[in-house]
């Protein structure tokens, strides 16, 4: 067996943490990236910093401002961390997975758990010199790196975004889809750049059943997946669909964790499966995501929320993973920030790196931070509360 079964915690001690830090972050986006639900302008930003007695680790919350992709948003997020998380972290000393079952009877906030896990999980790995990526269980030192494309105000526009991602190396393209732009974009984009781009459509829930017609509609375009076409709770309508339309469906929002993803591949609910590790609770969780994936032949893919470099540099160590099978959204920092608070990630012909060094592999550059910094608090465990 390979990954963090094997590894047994990767040699880990005690948590012994001694404290824990919240810091808000305001990062602009180069160009405003519009999806189904919504159009992000810049990220605020929850990072989180575990220290214990021999390092400290970073996670990142990919919680959007408010609860548009899904129930969470980064305020309730730092909420939740502050009056359920950090109780519990006060009281434990275990292993990080003693730290998962720890937090499992609190329901949901998947993505607030996971920067905090990841936080912990980094600070310990890196005491232990271990990366990321080989305690996972990755096999490559880089990954396929593919782009996504928001919607955007016209034709001419979404074709001019696509020359230039195609130009600076980019391995597939994807394109976020609603009704009224999913059908022209397509043909406009196949038209122009030809059958041999990888392209897939991402809908973000924006359609329902009753668009079945319309969703075969982009069959003619050999598409590589269709992205999660109806709402998250619908699996016996993706199982329908999937009856109607040709082109593989793909299931992002849908797949919350590891029974999730057993349950739609049982349904015939999907072909292939989009990993977002803050939306299923944590890197642990998406290992055993990928696993179950694996063993049913259906393929899978890192999906991403405009992370800043630390979240980026974890979900390539996950993307590294033998069955991640198709380019995901792991693409170089200049696609959202004009500067990343960690060494930019850049493209080399068409892949991107996975970090080596111990944890997942990168830091902050502390200027860079303090510039964009808003607020902090740091939550000391070595008081008696």
């Amino acid at each position: 067996m390979s990954g963090p079964e094997r590894n047994g915690g990767g040699g880990m001690s005690d948590l012994r943490l001694q404290g824990l830090e919240l810091r808000r972050i305001a990062m602009p986006l180069v160009a405003p990236f519009r999806t189904s639900f919504g159009t992000e302008h810049a990220r605020d930003v929850l990072l989180v910093r575990a220290v214990t007695a021999d390092a400290e680790g970073w996670g990142e919350c990919v919680a959007l401002s408010g609860p548009f992709y899904s129930a969470e948003y980064v305020d309730g997020a730092e909420a939740f961390i502050r009056r359920y998380l950090v109780p519990l972290l006060r009281r434990s000393n275990g292993s990080v997975y003693a730290l998962e079952r720890l937090f499992e009877p609190l329901k949901g906030n998947p993505m607030a758990k996971a920067a905090v896990q990841t936080a912990v999980l980094d600070a310990h790995l890196r005491a232990s010199g271990l990366p990321l990526g080989d305690f996972l269980g990755a096999v490559r030192d880089k990954v396929p790196a593919g782009v996504s494309v928001g919607i955007m105000d016209s034709i001419p526009a979404l074709l001019e975004a696509v020359e230039g991602y195609l130009a600076a190396g980019y391995l597939r393209i994807k394109l976020k889809i609603e009704p009224g732009w999913d059908v022209e974009p397509v043909r406009a984009v196949r038209e122009r750049f030809g059958d041999g781009v990888l392209l897939q459509v991402d809908a973000n829930t924006a359609y329902t059943l009753a668009d079945a017609d319309r969703l075969a509609r982009l069959d003619p375009f050999d598409l590589l997946l269709i992205e999660q076409p109806l709402p998250e709770d619908d699996l016996r309508g993706h199982a329908r669909l999937a009856g109607l339309v040709r082109t593989p469906i793909c299931l992002d929002e849908s797949i919350v964790n590891a029974r999730a993803a057993a349950d739609a591949i049982a349904l015939g609910a999907c072909r292939i499966v989009n990993i977002k590790p803050g939306r299923v609770g944590g890197y642990l969780e998406a290992r055993r995501i990928h696993d179950v994936c694996a063993a049913n032949g259906v393929a899978v893919w890192a999906g991403g929320m405009l992370e800043t470099g630390l979240g980026r540099a974890a979900n390539l160590a996950l993307a590294a993973l033998p069955g991640f099978t198709l380019p995901g959204d792991t693409s170089a920092s200049d696609r959202y920030y004009a500067q990343d608070i960690t060494e930019p990630f850049t493209l080399d012909g068409g892949h991107v790196g996975v970090p080596t060094g111990p944890g997942i592999g990168v830091t902050p550059i502390r200027e860079v931070l303090d510039a964009v910094t808003t607020a902090t608090e740091w939550i000391n465990f070595t008081s008696v509360s």
